[in-house]
């Protein structure tokens, strides 16, 4: 497997903002010696391994930096079986992924995880906190901006939770407007059976964020005291729901029908 010892070394060292010769006054080595190192030139003695490990807080796994395959798709396997519990059993999937993070710790990806575990958990409206220091924690390790978007989102959310709206918009400010998707690109260039993946992921990406957004809106209008259009805009994604019943569903599409049906039998009861 190939090496890329100097490649990691170099992003390590960018990441925590540290020159080539800080790097080797850190670690008692020349400057000459960390310039060879990126450059592939030469490898660190291997007795330097633990070391740069340590001083970077990663494992060495990390710093020798092997073909990255076999490694992302045992992270994706924790994932996966940590995702089938993460509703039914939270606390299964906390210990699913705190297993992957014994064999990799600190991977932004599984640390990313944790927060949607956390979210499912009973507990979890006791641990804002918590789920403020995981967040920031994933912020400052991912070079993801994915990872790092979506751990503003909990930030915002558990800001929220706290009162402290303010703090919760300005994370949310973080993120970047985006007005096109990926995959809404792929549908437009690509041809044959490429275009209608894309197009048909989107579909139902965007599905349920209209759903959800139908719903902030039925939340905004029982705020302000009218029922009668909360009771509109959610009988309206009701009917959205079920002209789509024909199609091949996602696994959520029944929790949306049971959920909305409830909240118009919510809101009717609130109007006798």
């Amino acid at each position: 497997m190939e090496l890329r010892i100097g490649k990691k070394i170099k992003t390590l060292r960018k990441k925590q903002k540290l020159t080539q010769e800080q790097l080797a006054d850190k670690i008692g080595v020349s400057f000459q010696a960390v310039s060879k190192w990126e450059n592939d030139i030469a490898l660190p003695d291997i007795t330097l391994i633990p070391v740069l490990a340590s001083y970077f807080g990663v494992s060495t796994d990390e710093i020798l930096s092997y073909d990255s395959f076999e490694k992302d798709r045992e992270i994706e396997g924790y994932v996966c079986r940590a995702a089938e519990y993460r509703e039914t059993d939270p606390n299964k999937g906390w210990e699913i992924l705190q297993e992957g993070l014994k064999k990799y710790p600190d991977n932004d990806i599984l640390l990313n995880n944790l927060l949607y575990v956390m979210n499912y958990s009973e507990n979890y409206g006791k641990h804002w906190d918590e789920t403020l220091k995981l967040a920031s924690k994933i912020i400052d390790k991912t070079d993801s901006d994915e990872i790092k978007y979506d751990a503003l989102r909990f930030i915002a959310y558990s800001y929220k939770a706290k009162g402290d709206i303010p703090s919760a918009a300005s994370a949310l400010e973080q993120i970047p407007e985006i007005y096109f998707t990926k995959l809404s690109e792929l549908a437009f260039i690509l041809e044959g059976q490429p275009k209608y993946d894309a197009a048909e992921k989107q579909k139902w990406i965007s599905f349920e964020l209209l759903l959800q957004m139908m719903w902030k809106l039925a939340e905004y209008y029982r705020d302000k005291g009218d029922n009668e259009k909360a009771a509109e805009e959610t009988e309206r994604a009701l009917r959205l729901i079920k002209a789509m019943d024909g199609e091949e569903k996602i696994d959520r599409f029944d929790n949306y029908v049971e959920y909305f049906t409830k909240q118009v039998e919510m809101i009717t009861e609130e109007n006798k």
